[in-house]
């Protein structure tokens, strides 16, 4: 990859899409993790107004202190970079207080995770209105179209996807060019979602290394019996994520009334 002219296209290509659109720059949810802090600095890069929010909702105290590193980092390097902290761990607890959590209870934590996700968008959009501002996304090509690991109108609720045609790995590859803080760098990738240190591995089941293989044996063609051992564990994992999590890939489908029933 052409990692420097890669940089330069997305910025140049975020500089028009603001312009186009009449806005004042962007704002981006800072979570501590690869994507967000490569998000939030190709953003900065613009020039235009930026705007970083911490949305902690009982967050690993790991996760934190990388997005106070990446926050004070940023602001030094670029003065159009503002940011703001907006503690959502009471409105999570108070909505826990409104609904059922009855039933199983992995169903249920999975279910308040989403919400984590989703009260953390509108955060987002609370400001994007306020201020004049594009919510410019996190999700990475492996997340967004591979194994569709996120939260449907959370963090896949978005204006603009900057870094969605890219690979985890080439992520990693442009964090190293824009200097990210060697903390996120080495830090496992975790959605937070849950409260504690839980990485994506541990969730998925496979690295993003073998997911970004399994996704391109997927292209060509493959199935599961051209693999065995580990490869066939990690190809039946990955199509498995792509095949439950196709409607976040897909249109909202929209029931068409026959002409002759109007």
């Amino acid at each position: 990859m052409q990692t420097e002219k890669v940089v330069d296209y997305i910025v140049n290509w975020l500089k028009d899409y603001a312009k186009n659109a009449g806005v004042n720059g962007f704002v981006v949810g800072v979570s501590g993790g690869i994507d967000s802090a490569v998000t939030s600095t190709l953003v900065a890069k613009t020039g235009l107004n930026v705007l970083c929010v911490e949305m902690p909702i009982h967050q690993a105290k790991s996760h934190v202190s990388r997005a106070h590193e990446h926050i004070a980092l940023l602001k030094k390097r670029f003065d159009n970079v503002d940011a703001t902290r907006a503690d959502l761990t009471p409105v999570f607890e108070e909505f826990k207080t409104e609904v059922f959590l009855d039933g199983d209870q992995a169903t249920v934590d999975m279910a308040l995770a989403n919400t984590r996700a989703r009260l953390r968008m509108t955060t987002l959009y609370y400001y994007a209105g306020l201020y004049g501002l594009l919510v410019a996304g996190t999700g990475n090509k492996v997340e967004d179209f591979g194994v569709g690991f996120y939260t449907k109108y959370g963090d896949g609720g978005v204006d603009i996807s900057p870094i969605a045609d890219l690979l985890k790995s080439e992520v990693y590859e442009i964090g190293a060019f824009l200097e990210v803080p060697e903390s996120i760098m080495n830090a496992a990738p975790s959605d937070g979602l849950f409260g504690d240190a839980r990485s994506d591995e541990d969730q998925i089941g496979a690295s993003y290394p073998e997911l970004e293989w399994a996704m391109k044996m997927d292209e060509e063609g493959k199935t599961e019996d051209d693999f065995s051992g580990r490869e066939k564990d990690v190809f039946n994992i990955y199509k498995r994520y792509n095949t439950s999590n196709k409607h976040k890939m897909i249109p909202i489908p929209i029931c068409e009334i026959p002409s002759n029933l109007l």
